[in-house]
C-alpha cells in the first residue's frame, strides 16, 4: 500500500509556510472601524480628515493636543500652567493609580489652557481631554480654566473653550463641585469686561461642566451628534420611568430646543470661529 495514498489533497486556498512569508503584514493600528457606518478606515486617512469618518462623517473623539493643533496657527500656542497636576487630596482609594494611568496617555490634566493665534487673532484657548479620565473636572481642572479666563480678562482677549467631560470628578468630592461656582465667576467677570467667550461642545459634555462654564458662552457651537447633558439618558429614564427619544441629548436635539447656536462640522470649525472673532471686532488691530 502506498503510504501517501491517504494524504489530504492540497487546497488551493491554503498556502505553504514559504508562501505565507510573502504576504505583507498589516498592523491593526493601520485601520480603525467607524462605530456608526462600520466602514474600515485607514488611520492616516482619518487623521488627515481631522478624525472624521470619510464615509458617514462620524466625529471621533480627539484629545486636547490634537484639538489645539486643529485651531492654533502653526506653532503659536503657548501653554499656561503646564505643571499643574491633580493630587489625591481626599486620599480616595485607587485614585493615584487612575491618575497615573490617565497621564500615561499623554496629558498631565484633563484640560490644556494657553494663548495662541487663531486666524491671526490673539486668543486664549482651552481644550478638555476625553483621554484623561473622560475630561472629568477636578480642582486643578477648575483652577486652570479659571486662570485662563482671568488671563483673558486682564489682557482683553477673547477665549475659546472646547469642552469634553463626564462631569465633576467624584474622587475629589465637594471640592470638585466647587469648581462650578469658581469657573462661573471667572466667566462672569470676563463677560462684564465686554469680552467674547465661544464654547465648542464636543462629545461628551455632561454633568457639572454642562451645568457651569460649558453653557455660559456668548456663542455656543457644537460638533455633530455630540452628547450634551447634565444627567445621562439612562438616569433620566430610570427616574421618570419613560422611554426617551432616540436622538435625545444630541447636539442636534439641543439645537432644536434653543440651547446651542449652531452645530458645525469639525472641518468647518476653525473658519467659523475666525469669522465670529472678526464679526466681534477682534483682529482689526492686528490687521492694521
Amino acid at each position: 500500500m502506498d503510504l501517501f495514498s491517504f494524504r489530504k489533497p492540497k487546497n488551493e486556498l491554503e498556502s505553504l509556510p514559504d508562501e505565507q512569508q510573502n504576504v505583507p503584514f498589516i498592523p491593526d493600528e493601520m485601520w480603525i472601524k467607524c462605530p456608526k457606518c462600520n466602514t474600515m478606515l485607514l488611520t492616516t486617512d482619518m487623521e488627515e480628515n481631522l478624525h472624521v469618518c470619510t464615509k458617514c462623517e462620524h466625529h471621533f473623539r480627539m484629545n486636547a493636543k490634537k484639538r489645539i493643533a486643529m485651531f492654533a496657527d502653526g506653532e503659536s500656542f503657548v501653554e499656561h500652567d503646564a505643571d499643574m497636576e491633580s493630587k489625591n487630596i481626599l486620599d480616595f482609594p485607587g485614585y493615584d493609580a487612575k491618575l497615573e494611568k490617565a497621564r500615561a496617555k499623554g496629558s498631565k490634566e484633563s484640560v490644556i489652557c494657553g494663548e495662541c493665534k487663531i486666524g491671526g487673532i490673539n486668543t486664549v484657548l482651552c481644550a478638555m481631554d476625553p483621554d484623561f479620565m473622560m475630561g472629568s473636572m477636578g480642582t486643578v481642572t477648575g483652577e486652570k480654566i479659571t486662570r485662563a479666563f482671568e488671563y483673558a480678562t486682564e489682557n482683553n482677549l477673547p477665549i475659546v473653550v472646547c469642552t469634553a467631560a463626564g462631569g465633576a470628578r467624584m474622587q475629589e468630592g465637594i471640592l470638585s463641585l466647587m469648581q462650578m461656582a469658581k469657573t462661573s465667576g471667572a466667566v462672569k467677570r470676563h463677560s462684564d469686561a465686554g469680552l467674547l467667550y465661544i464654547t465648542i461642545l464636543t462629545d461628551p459634555t455632561t454633568g457639572g461642566v454642562t451645568a457651569s462654564f460649558a453653557m455660559e458662552g456668548d456663542i455656543i457651537l457644537a460638533e455633530p451628534d455630540t452628547l450634551v447633558a447634565f444627567a445621562g439618558p439612562r438616569v433620566i429614564e430610570q427616574t421618570i420611568r419613560q422611554k426617551l427619544p432616540k436622538d435625545f441629548q444630541t447636539s442636534e436635539f439641543v439645537l432644536e430646543k434653543g440651547f446651542v447656536d449652531a452645530v458645525v462640522s469639525r472641518n468647518n470649525l476653525k473658519d467659523t470661529v475666525v469669522k465670529l472673532l472678526k464679526i466681534h471686532g477682534y483682529g482689526v488691530e492686528e490687521a492694521e
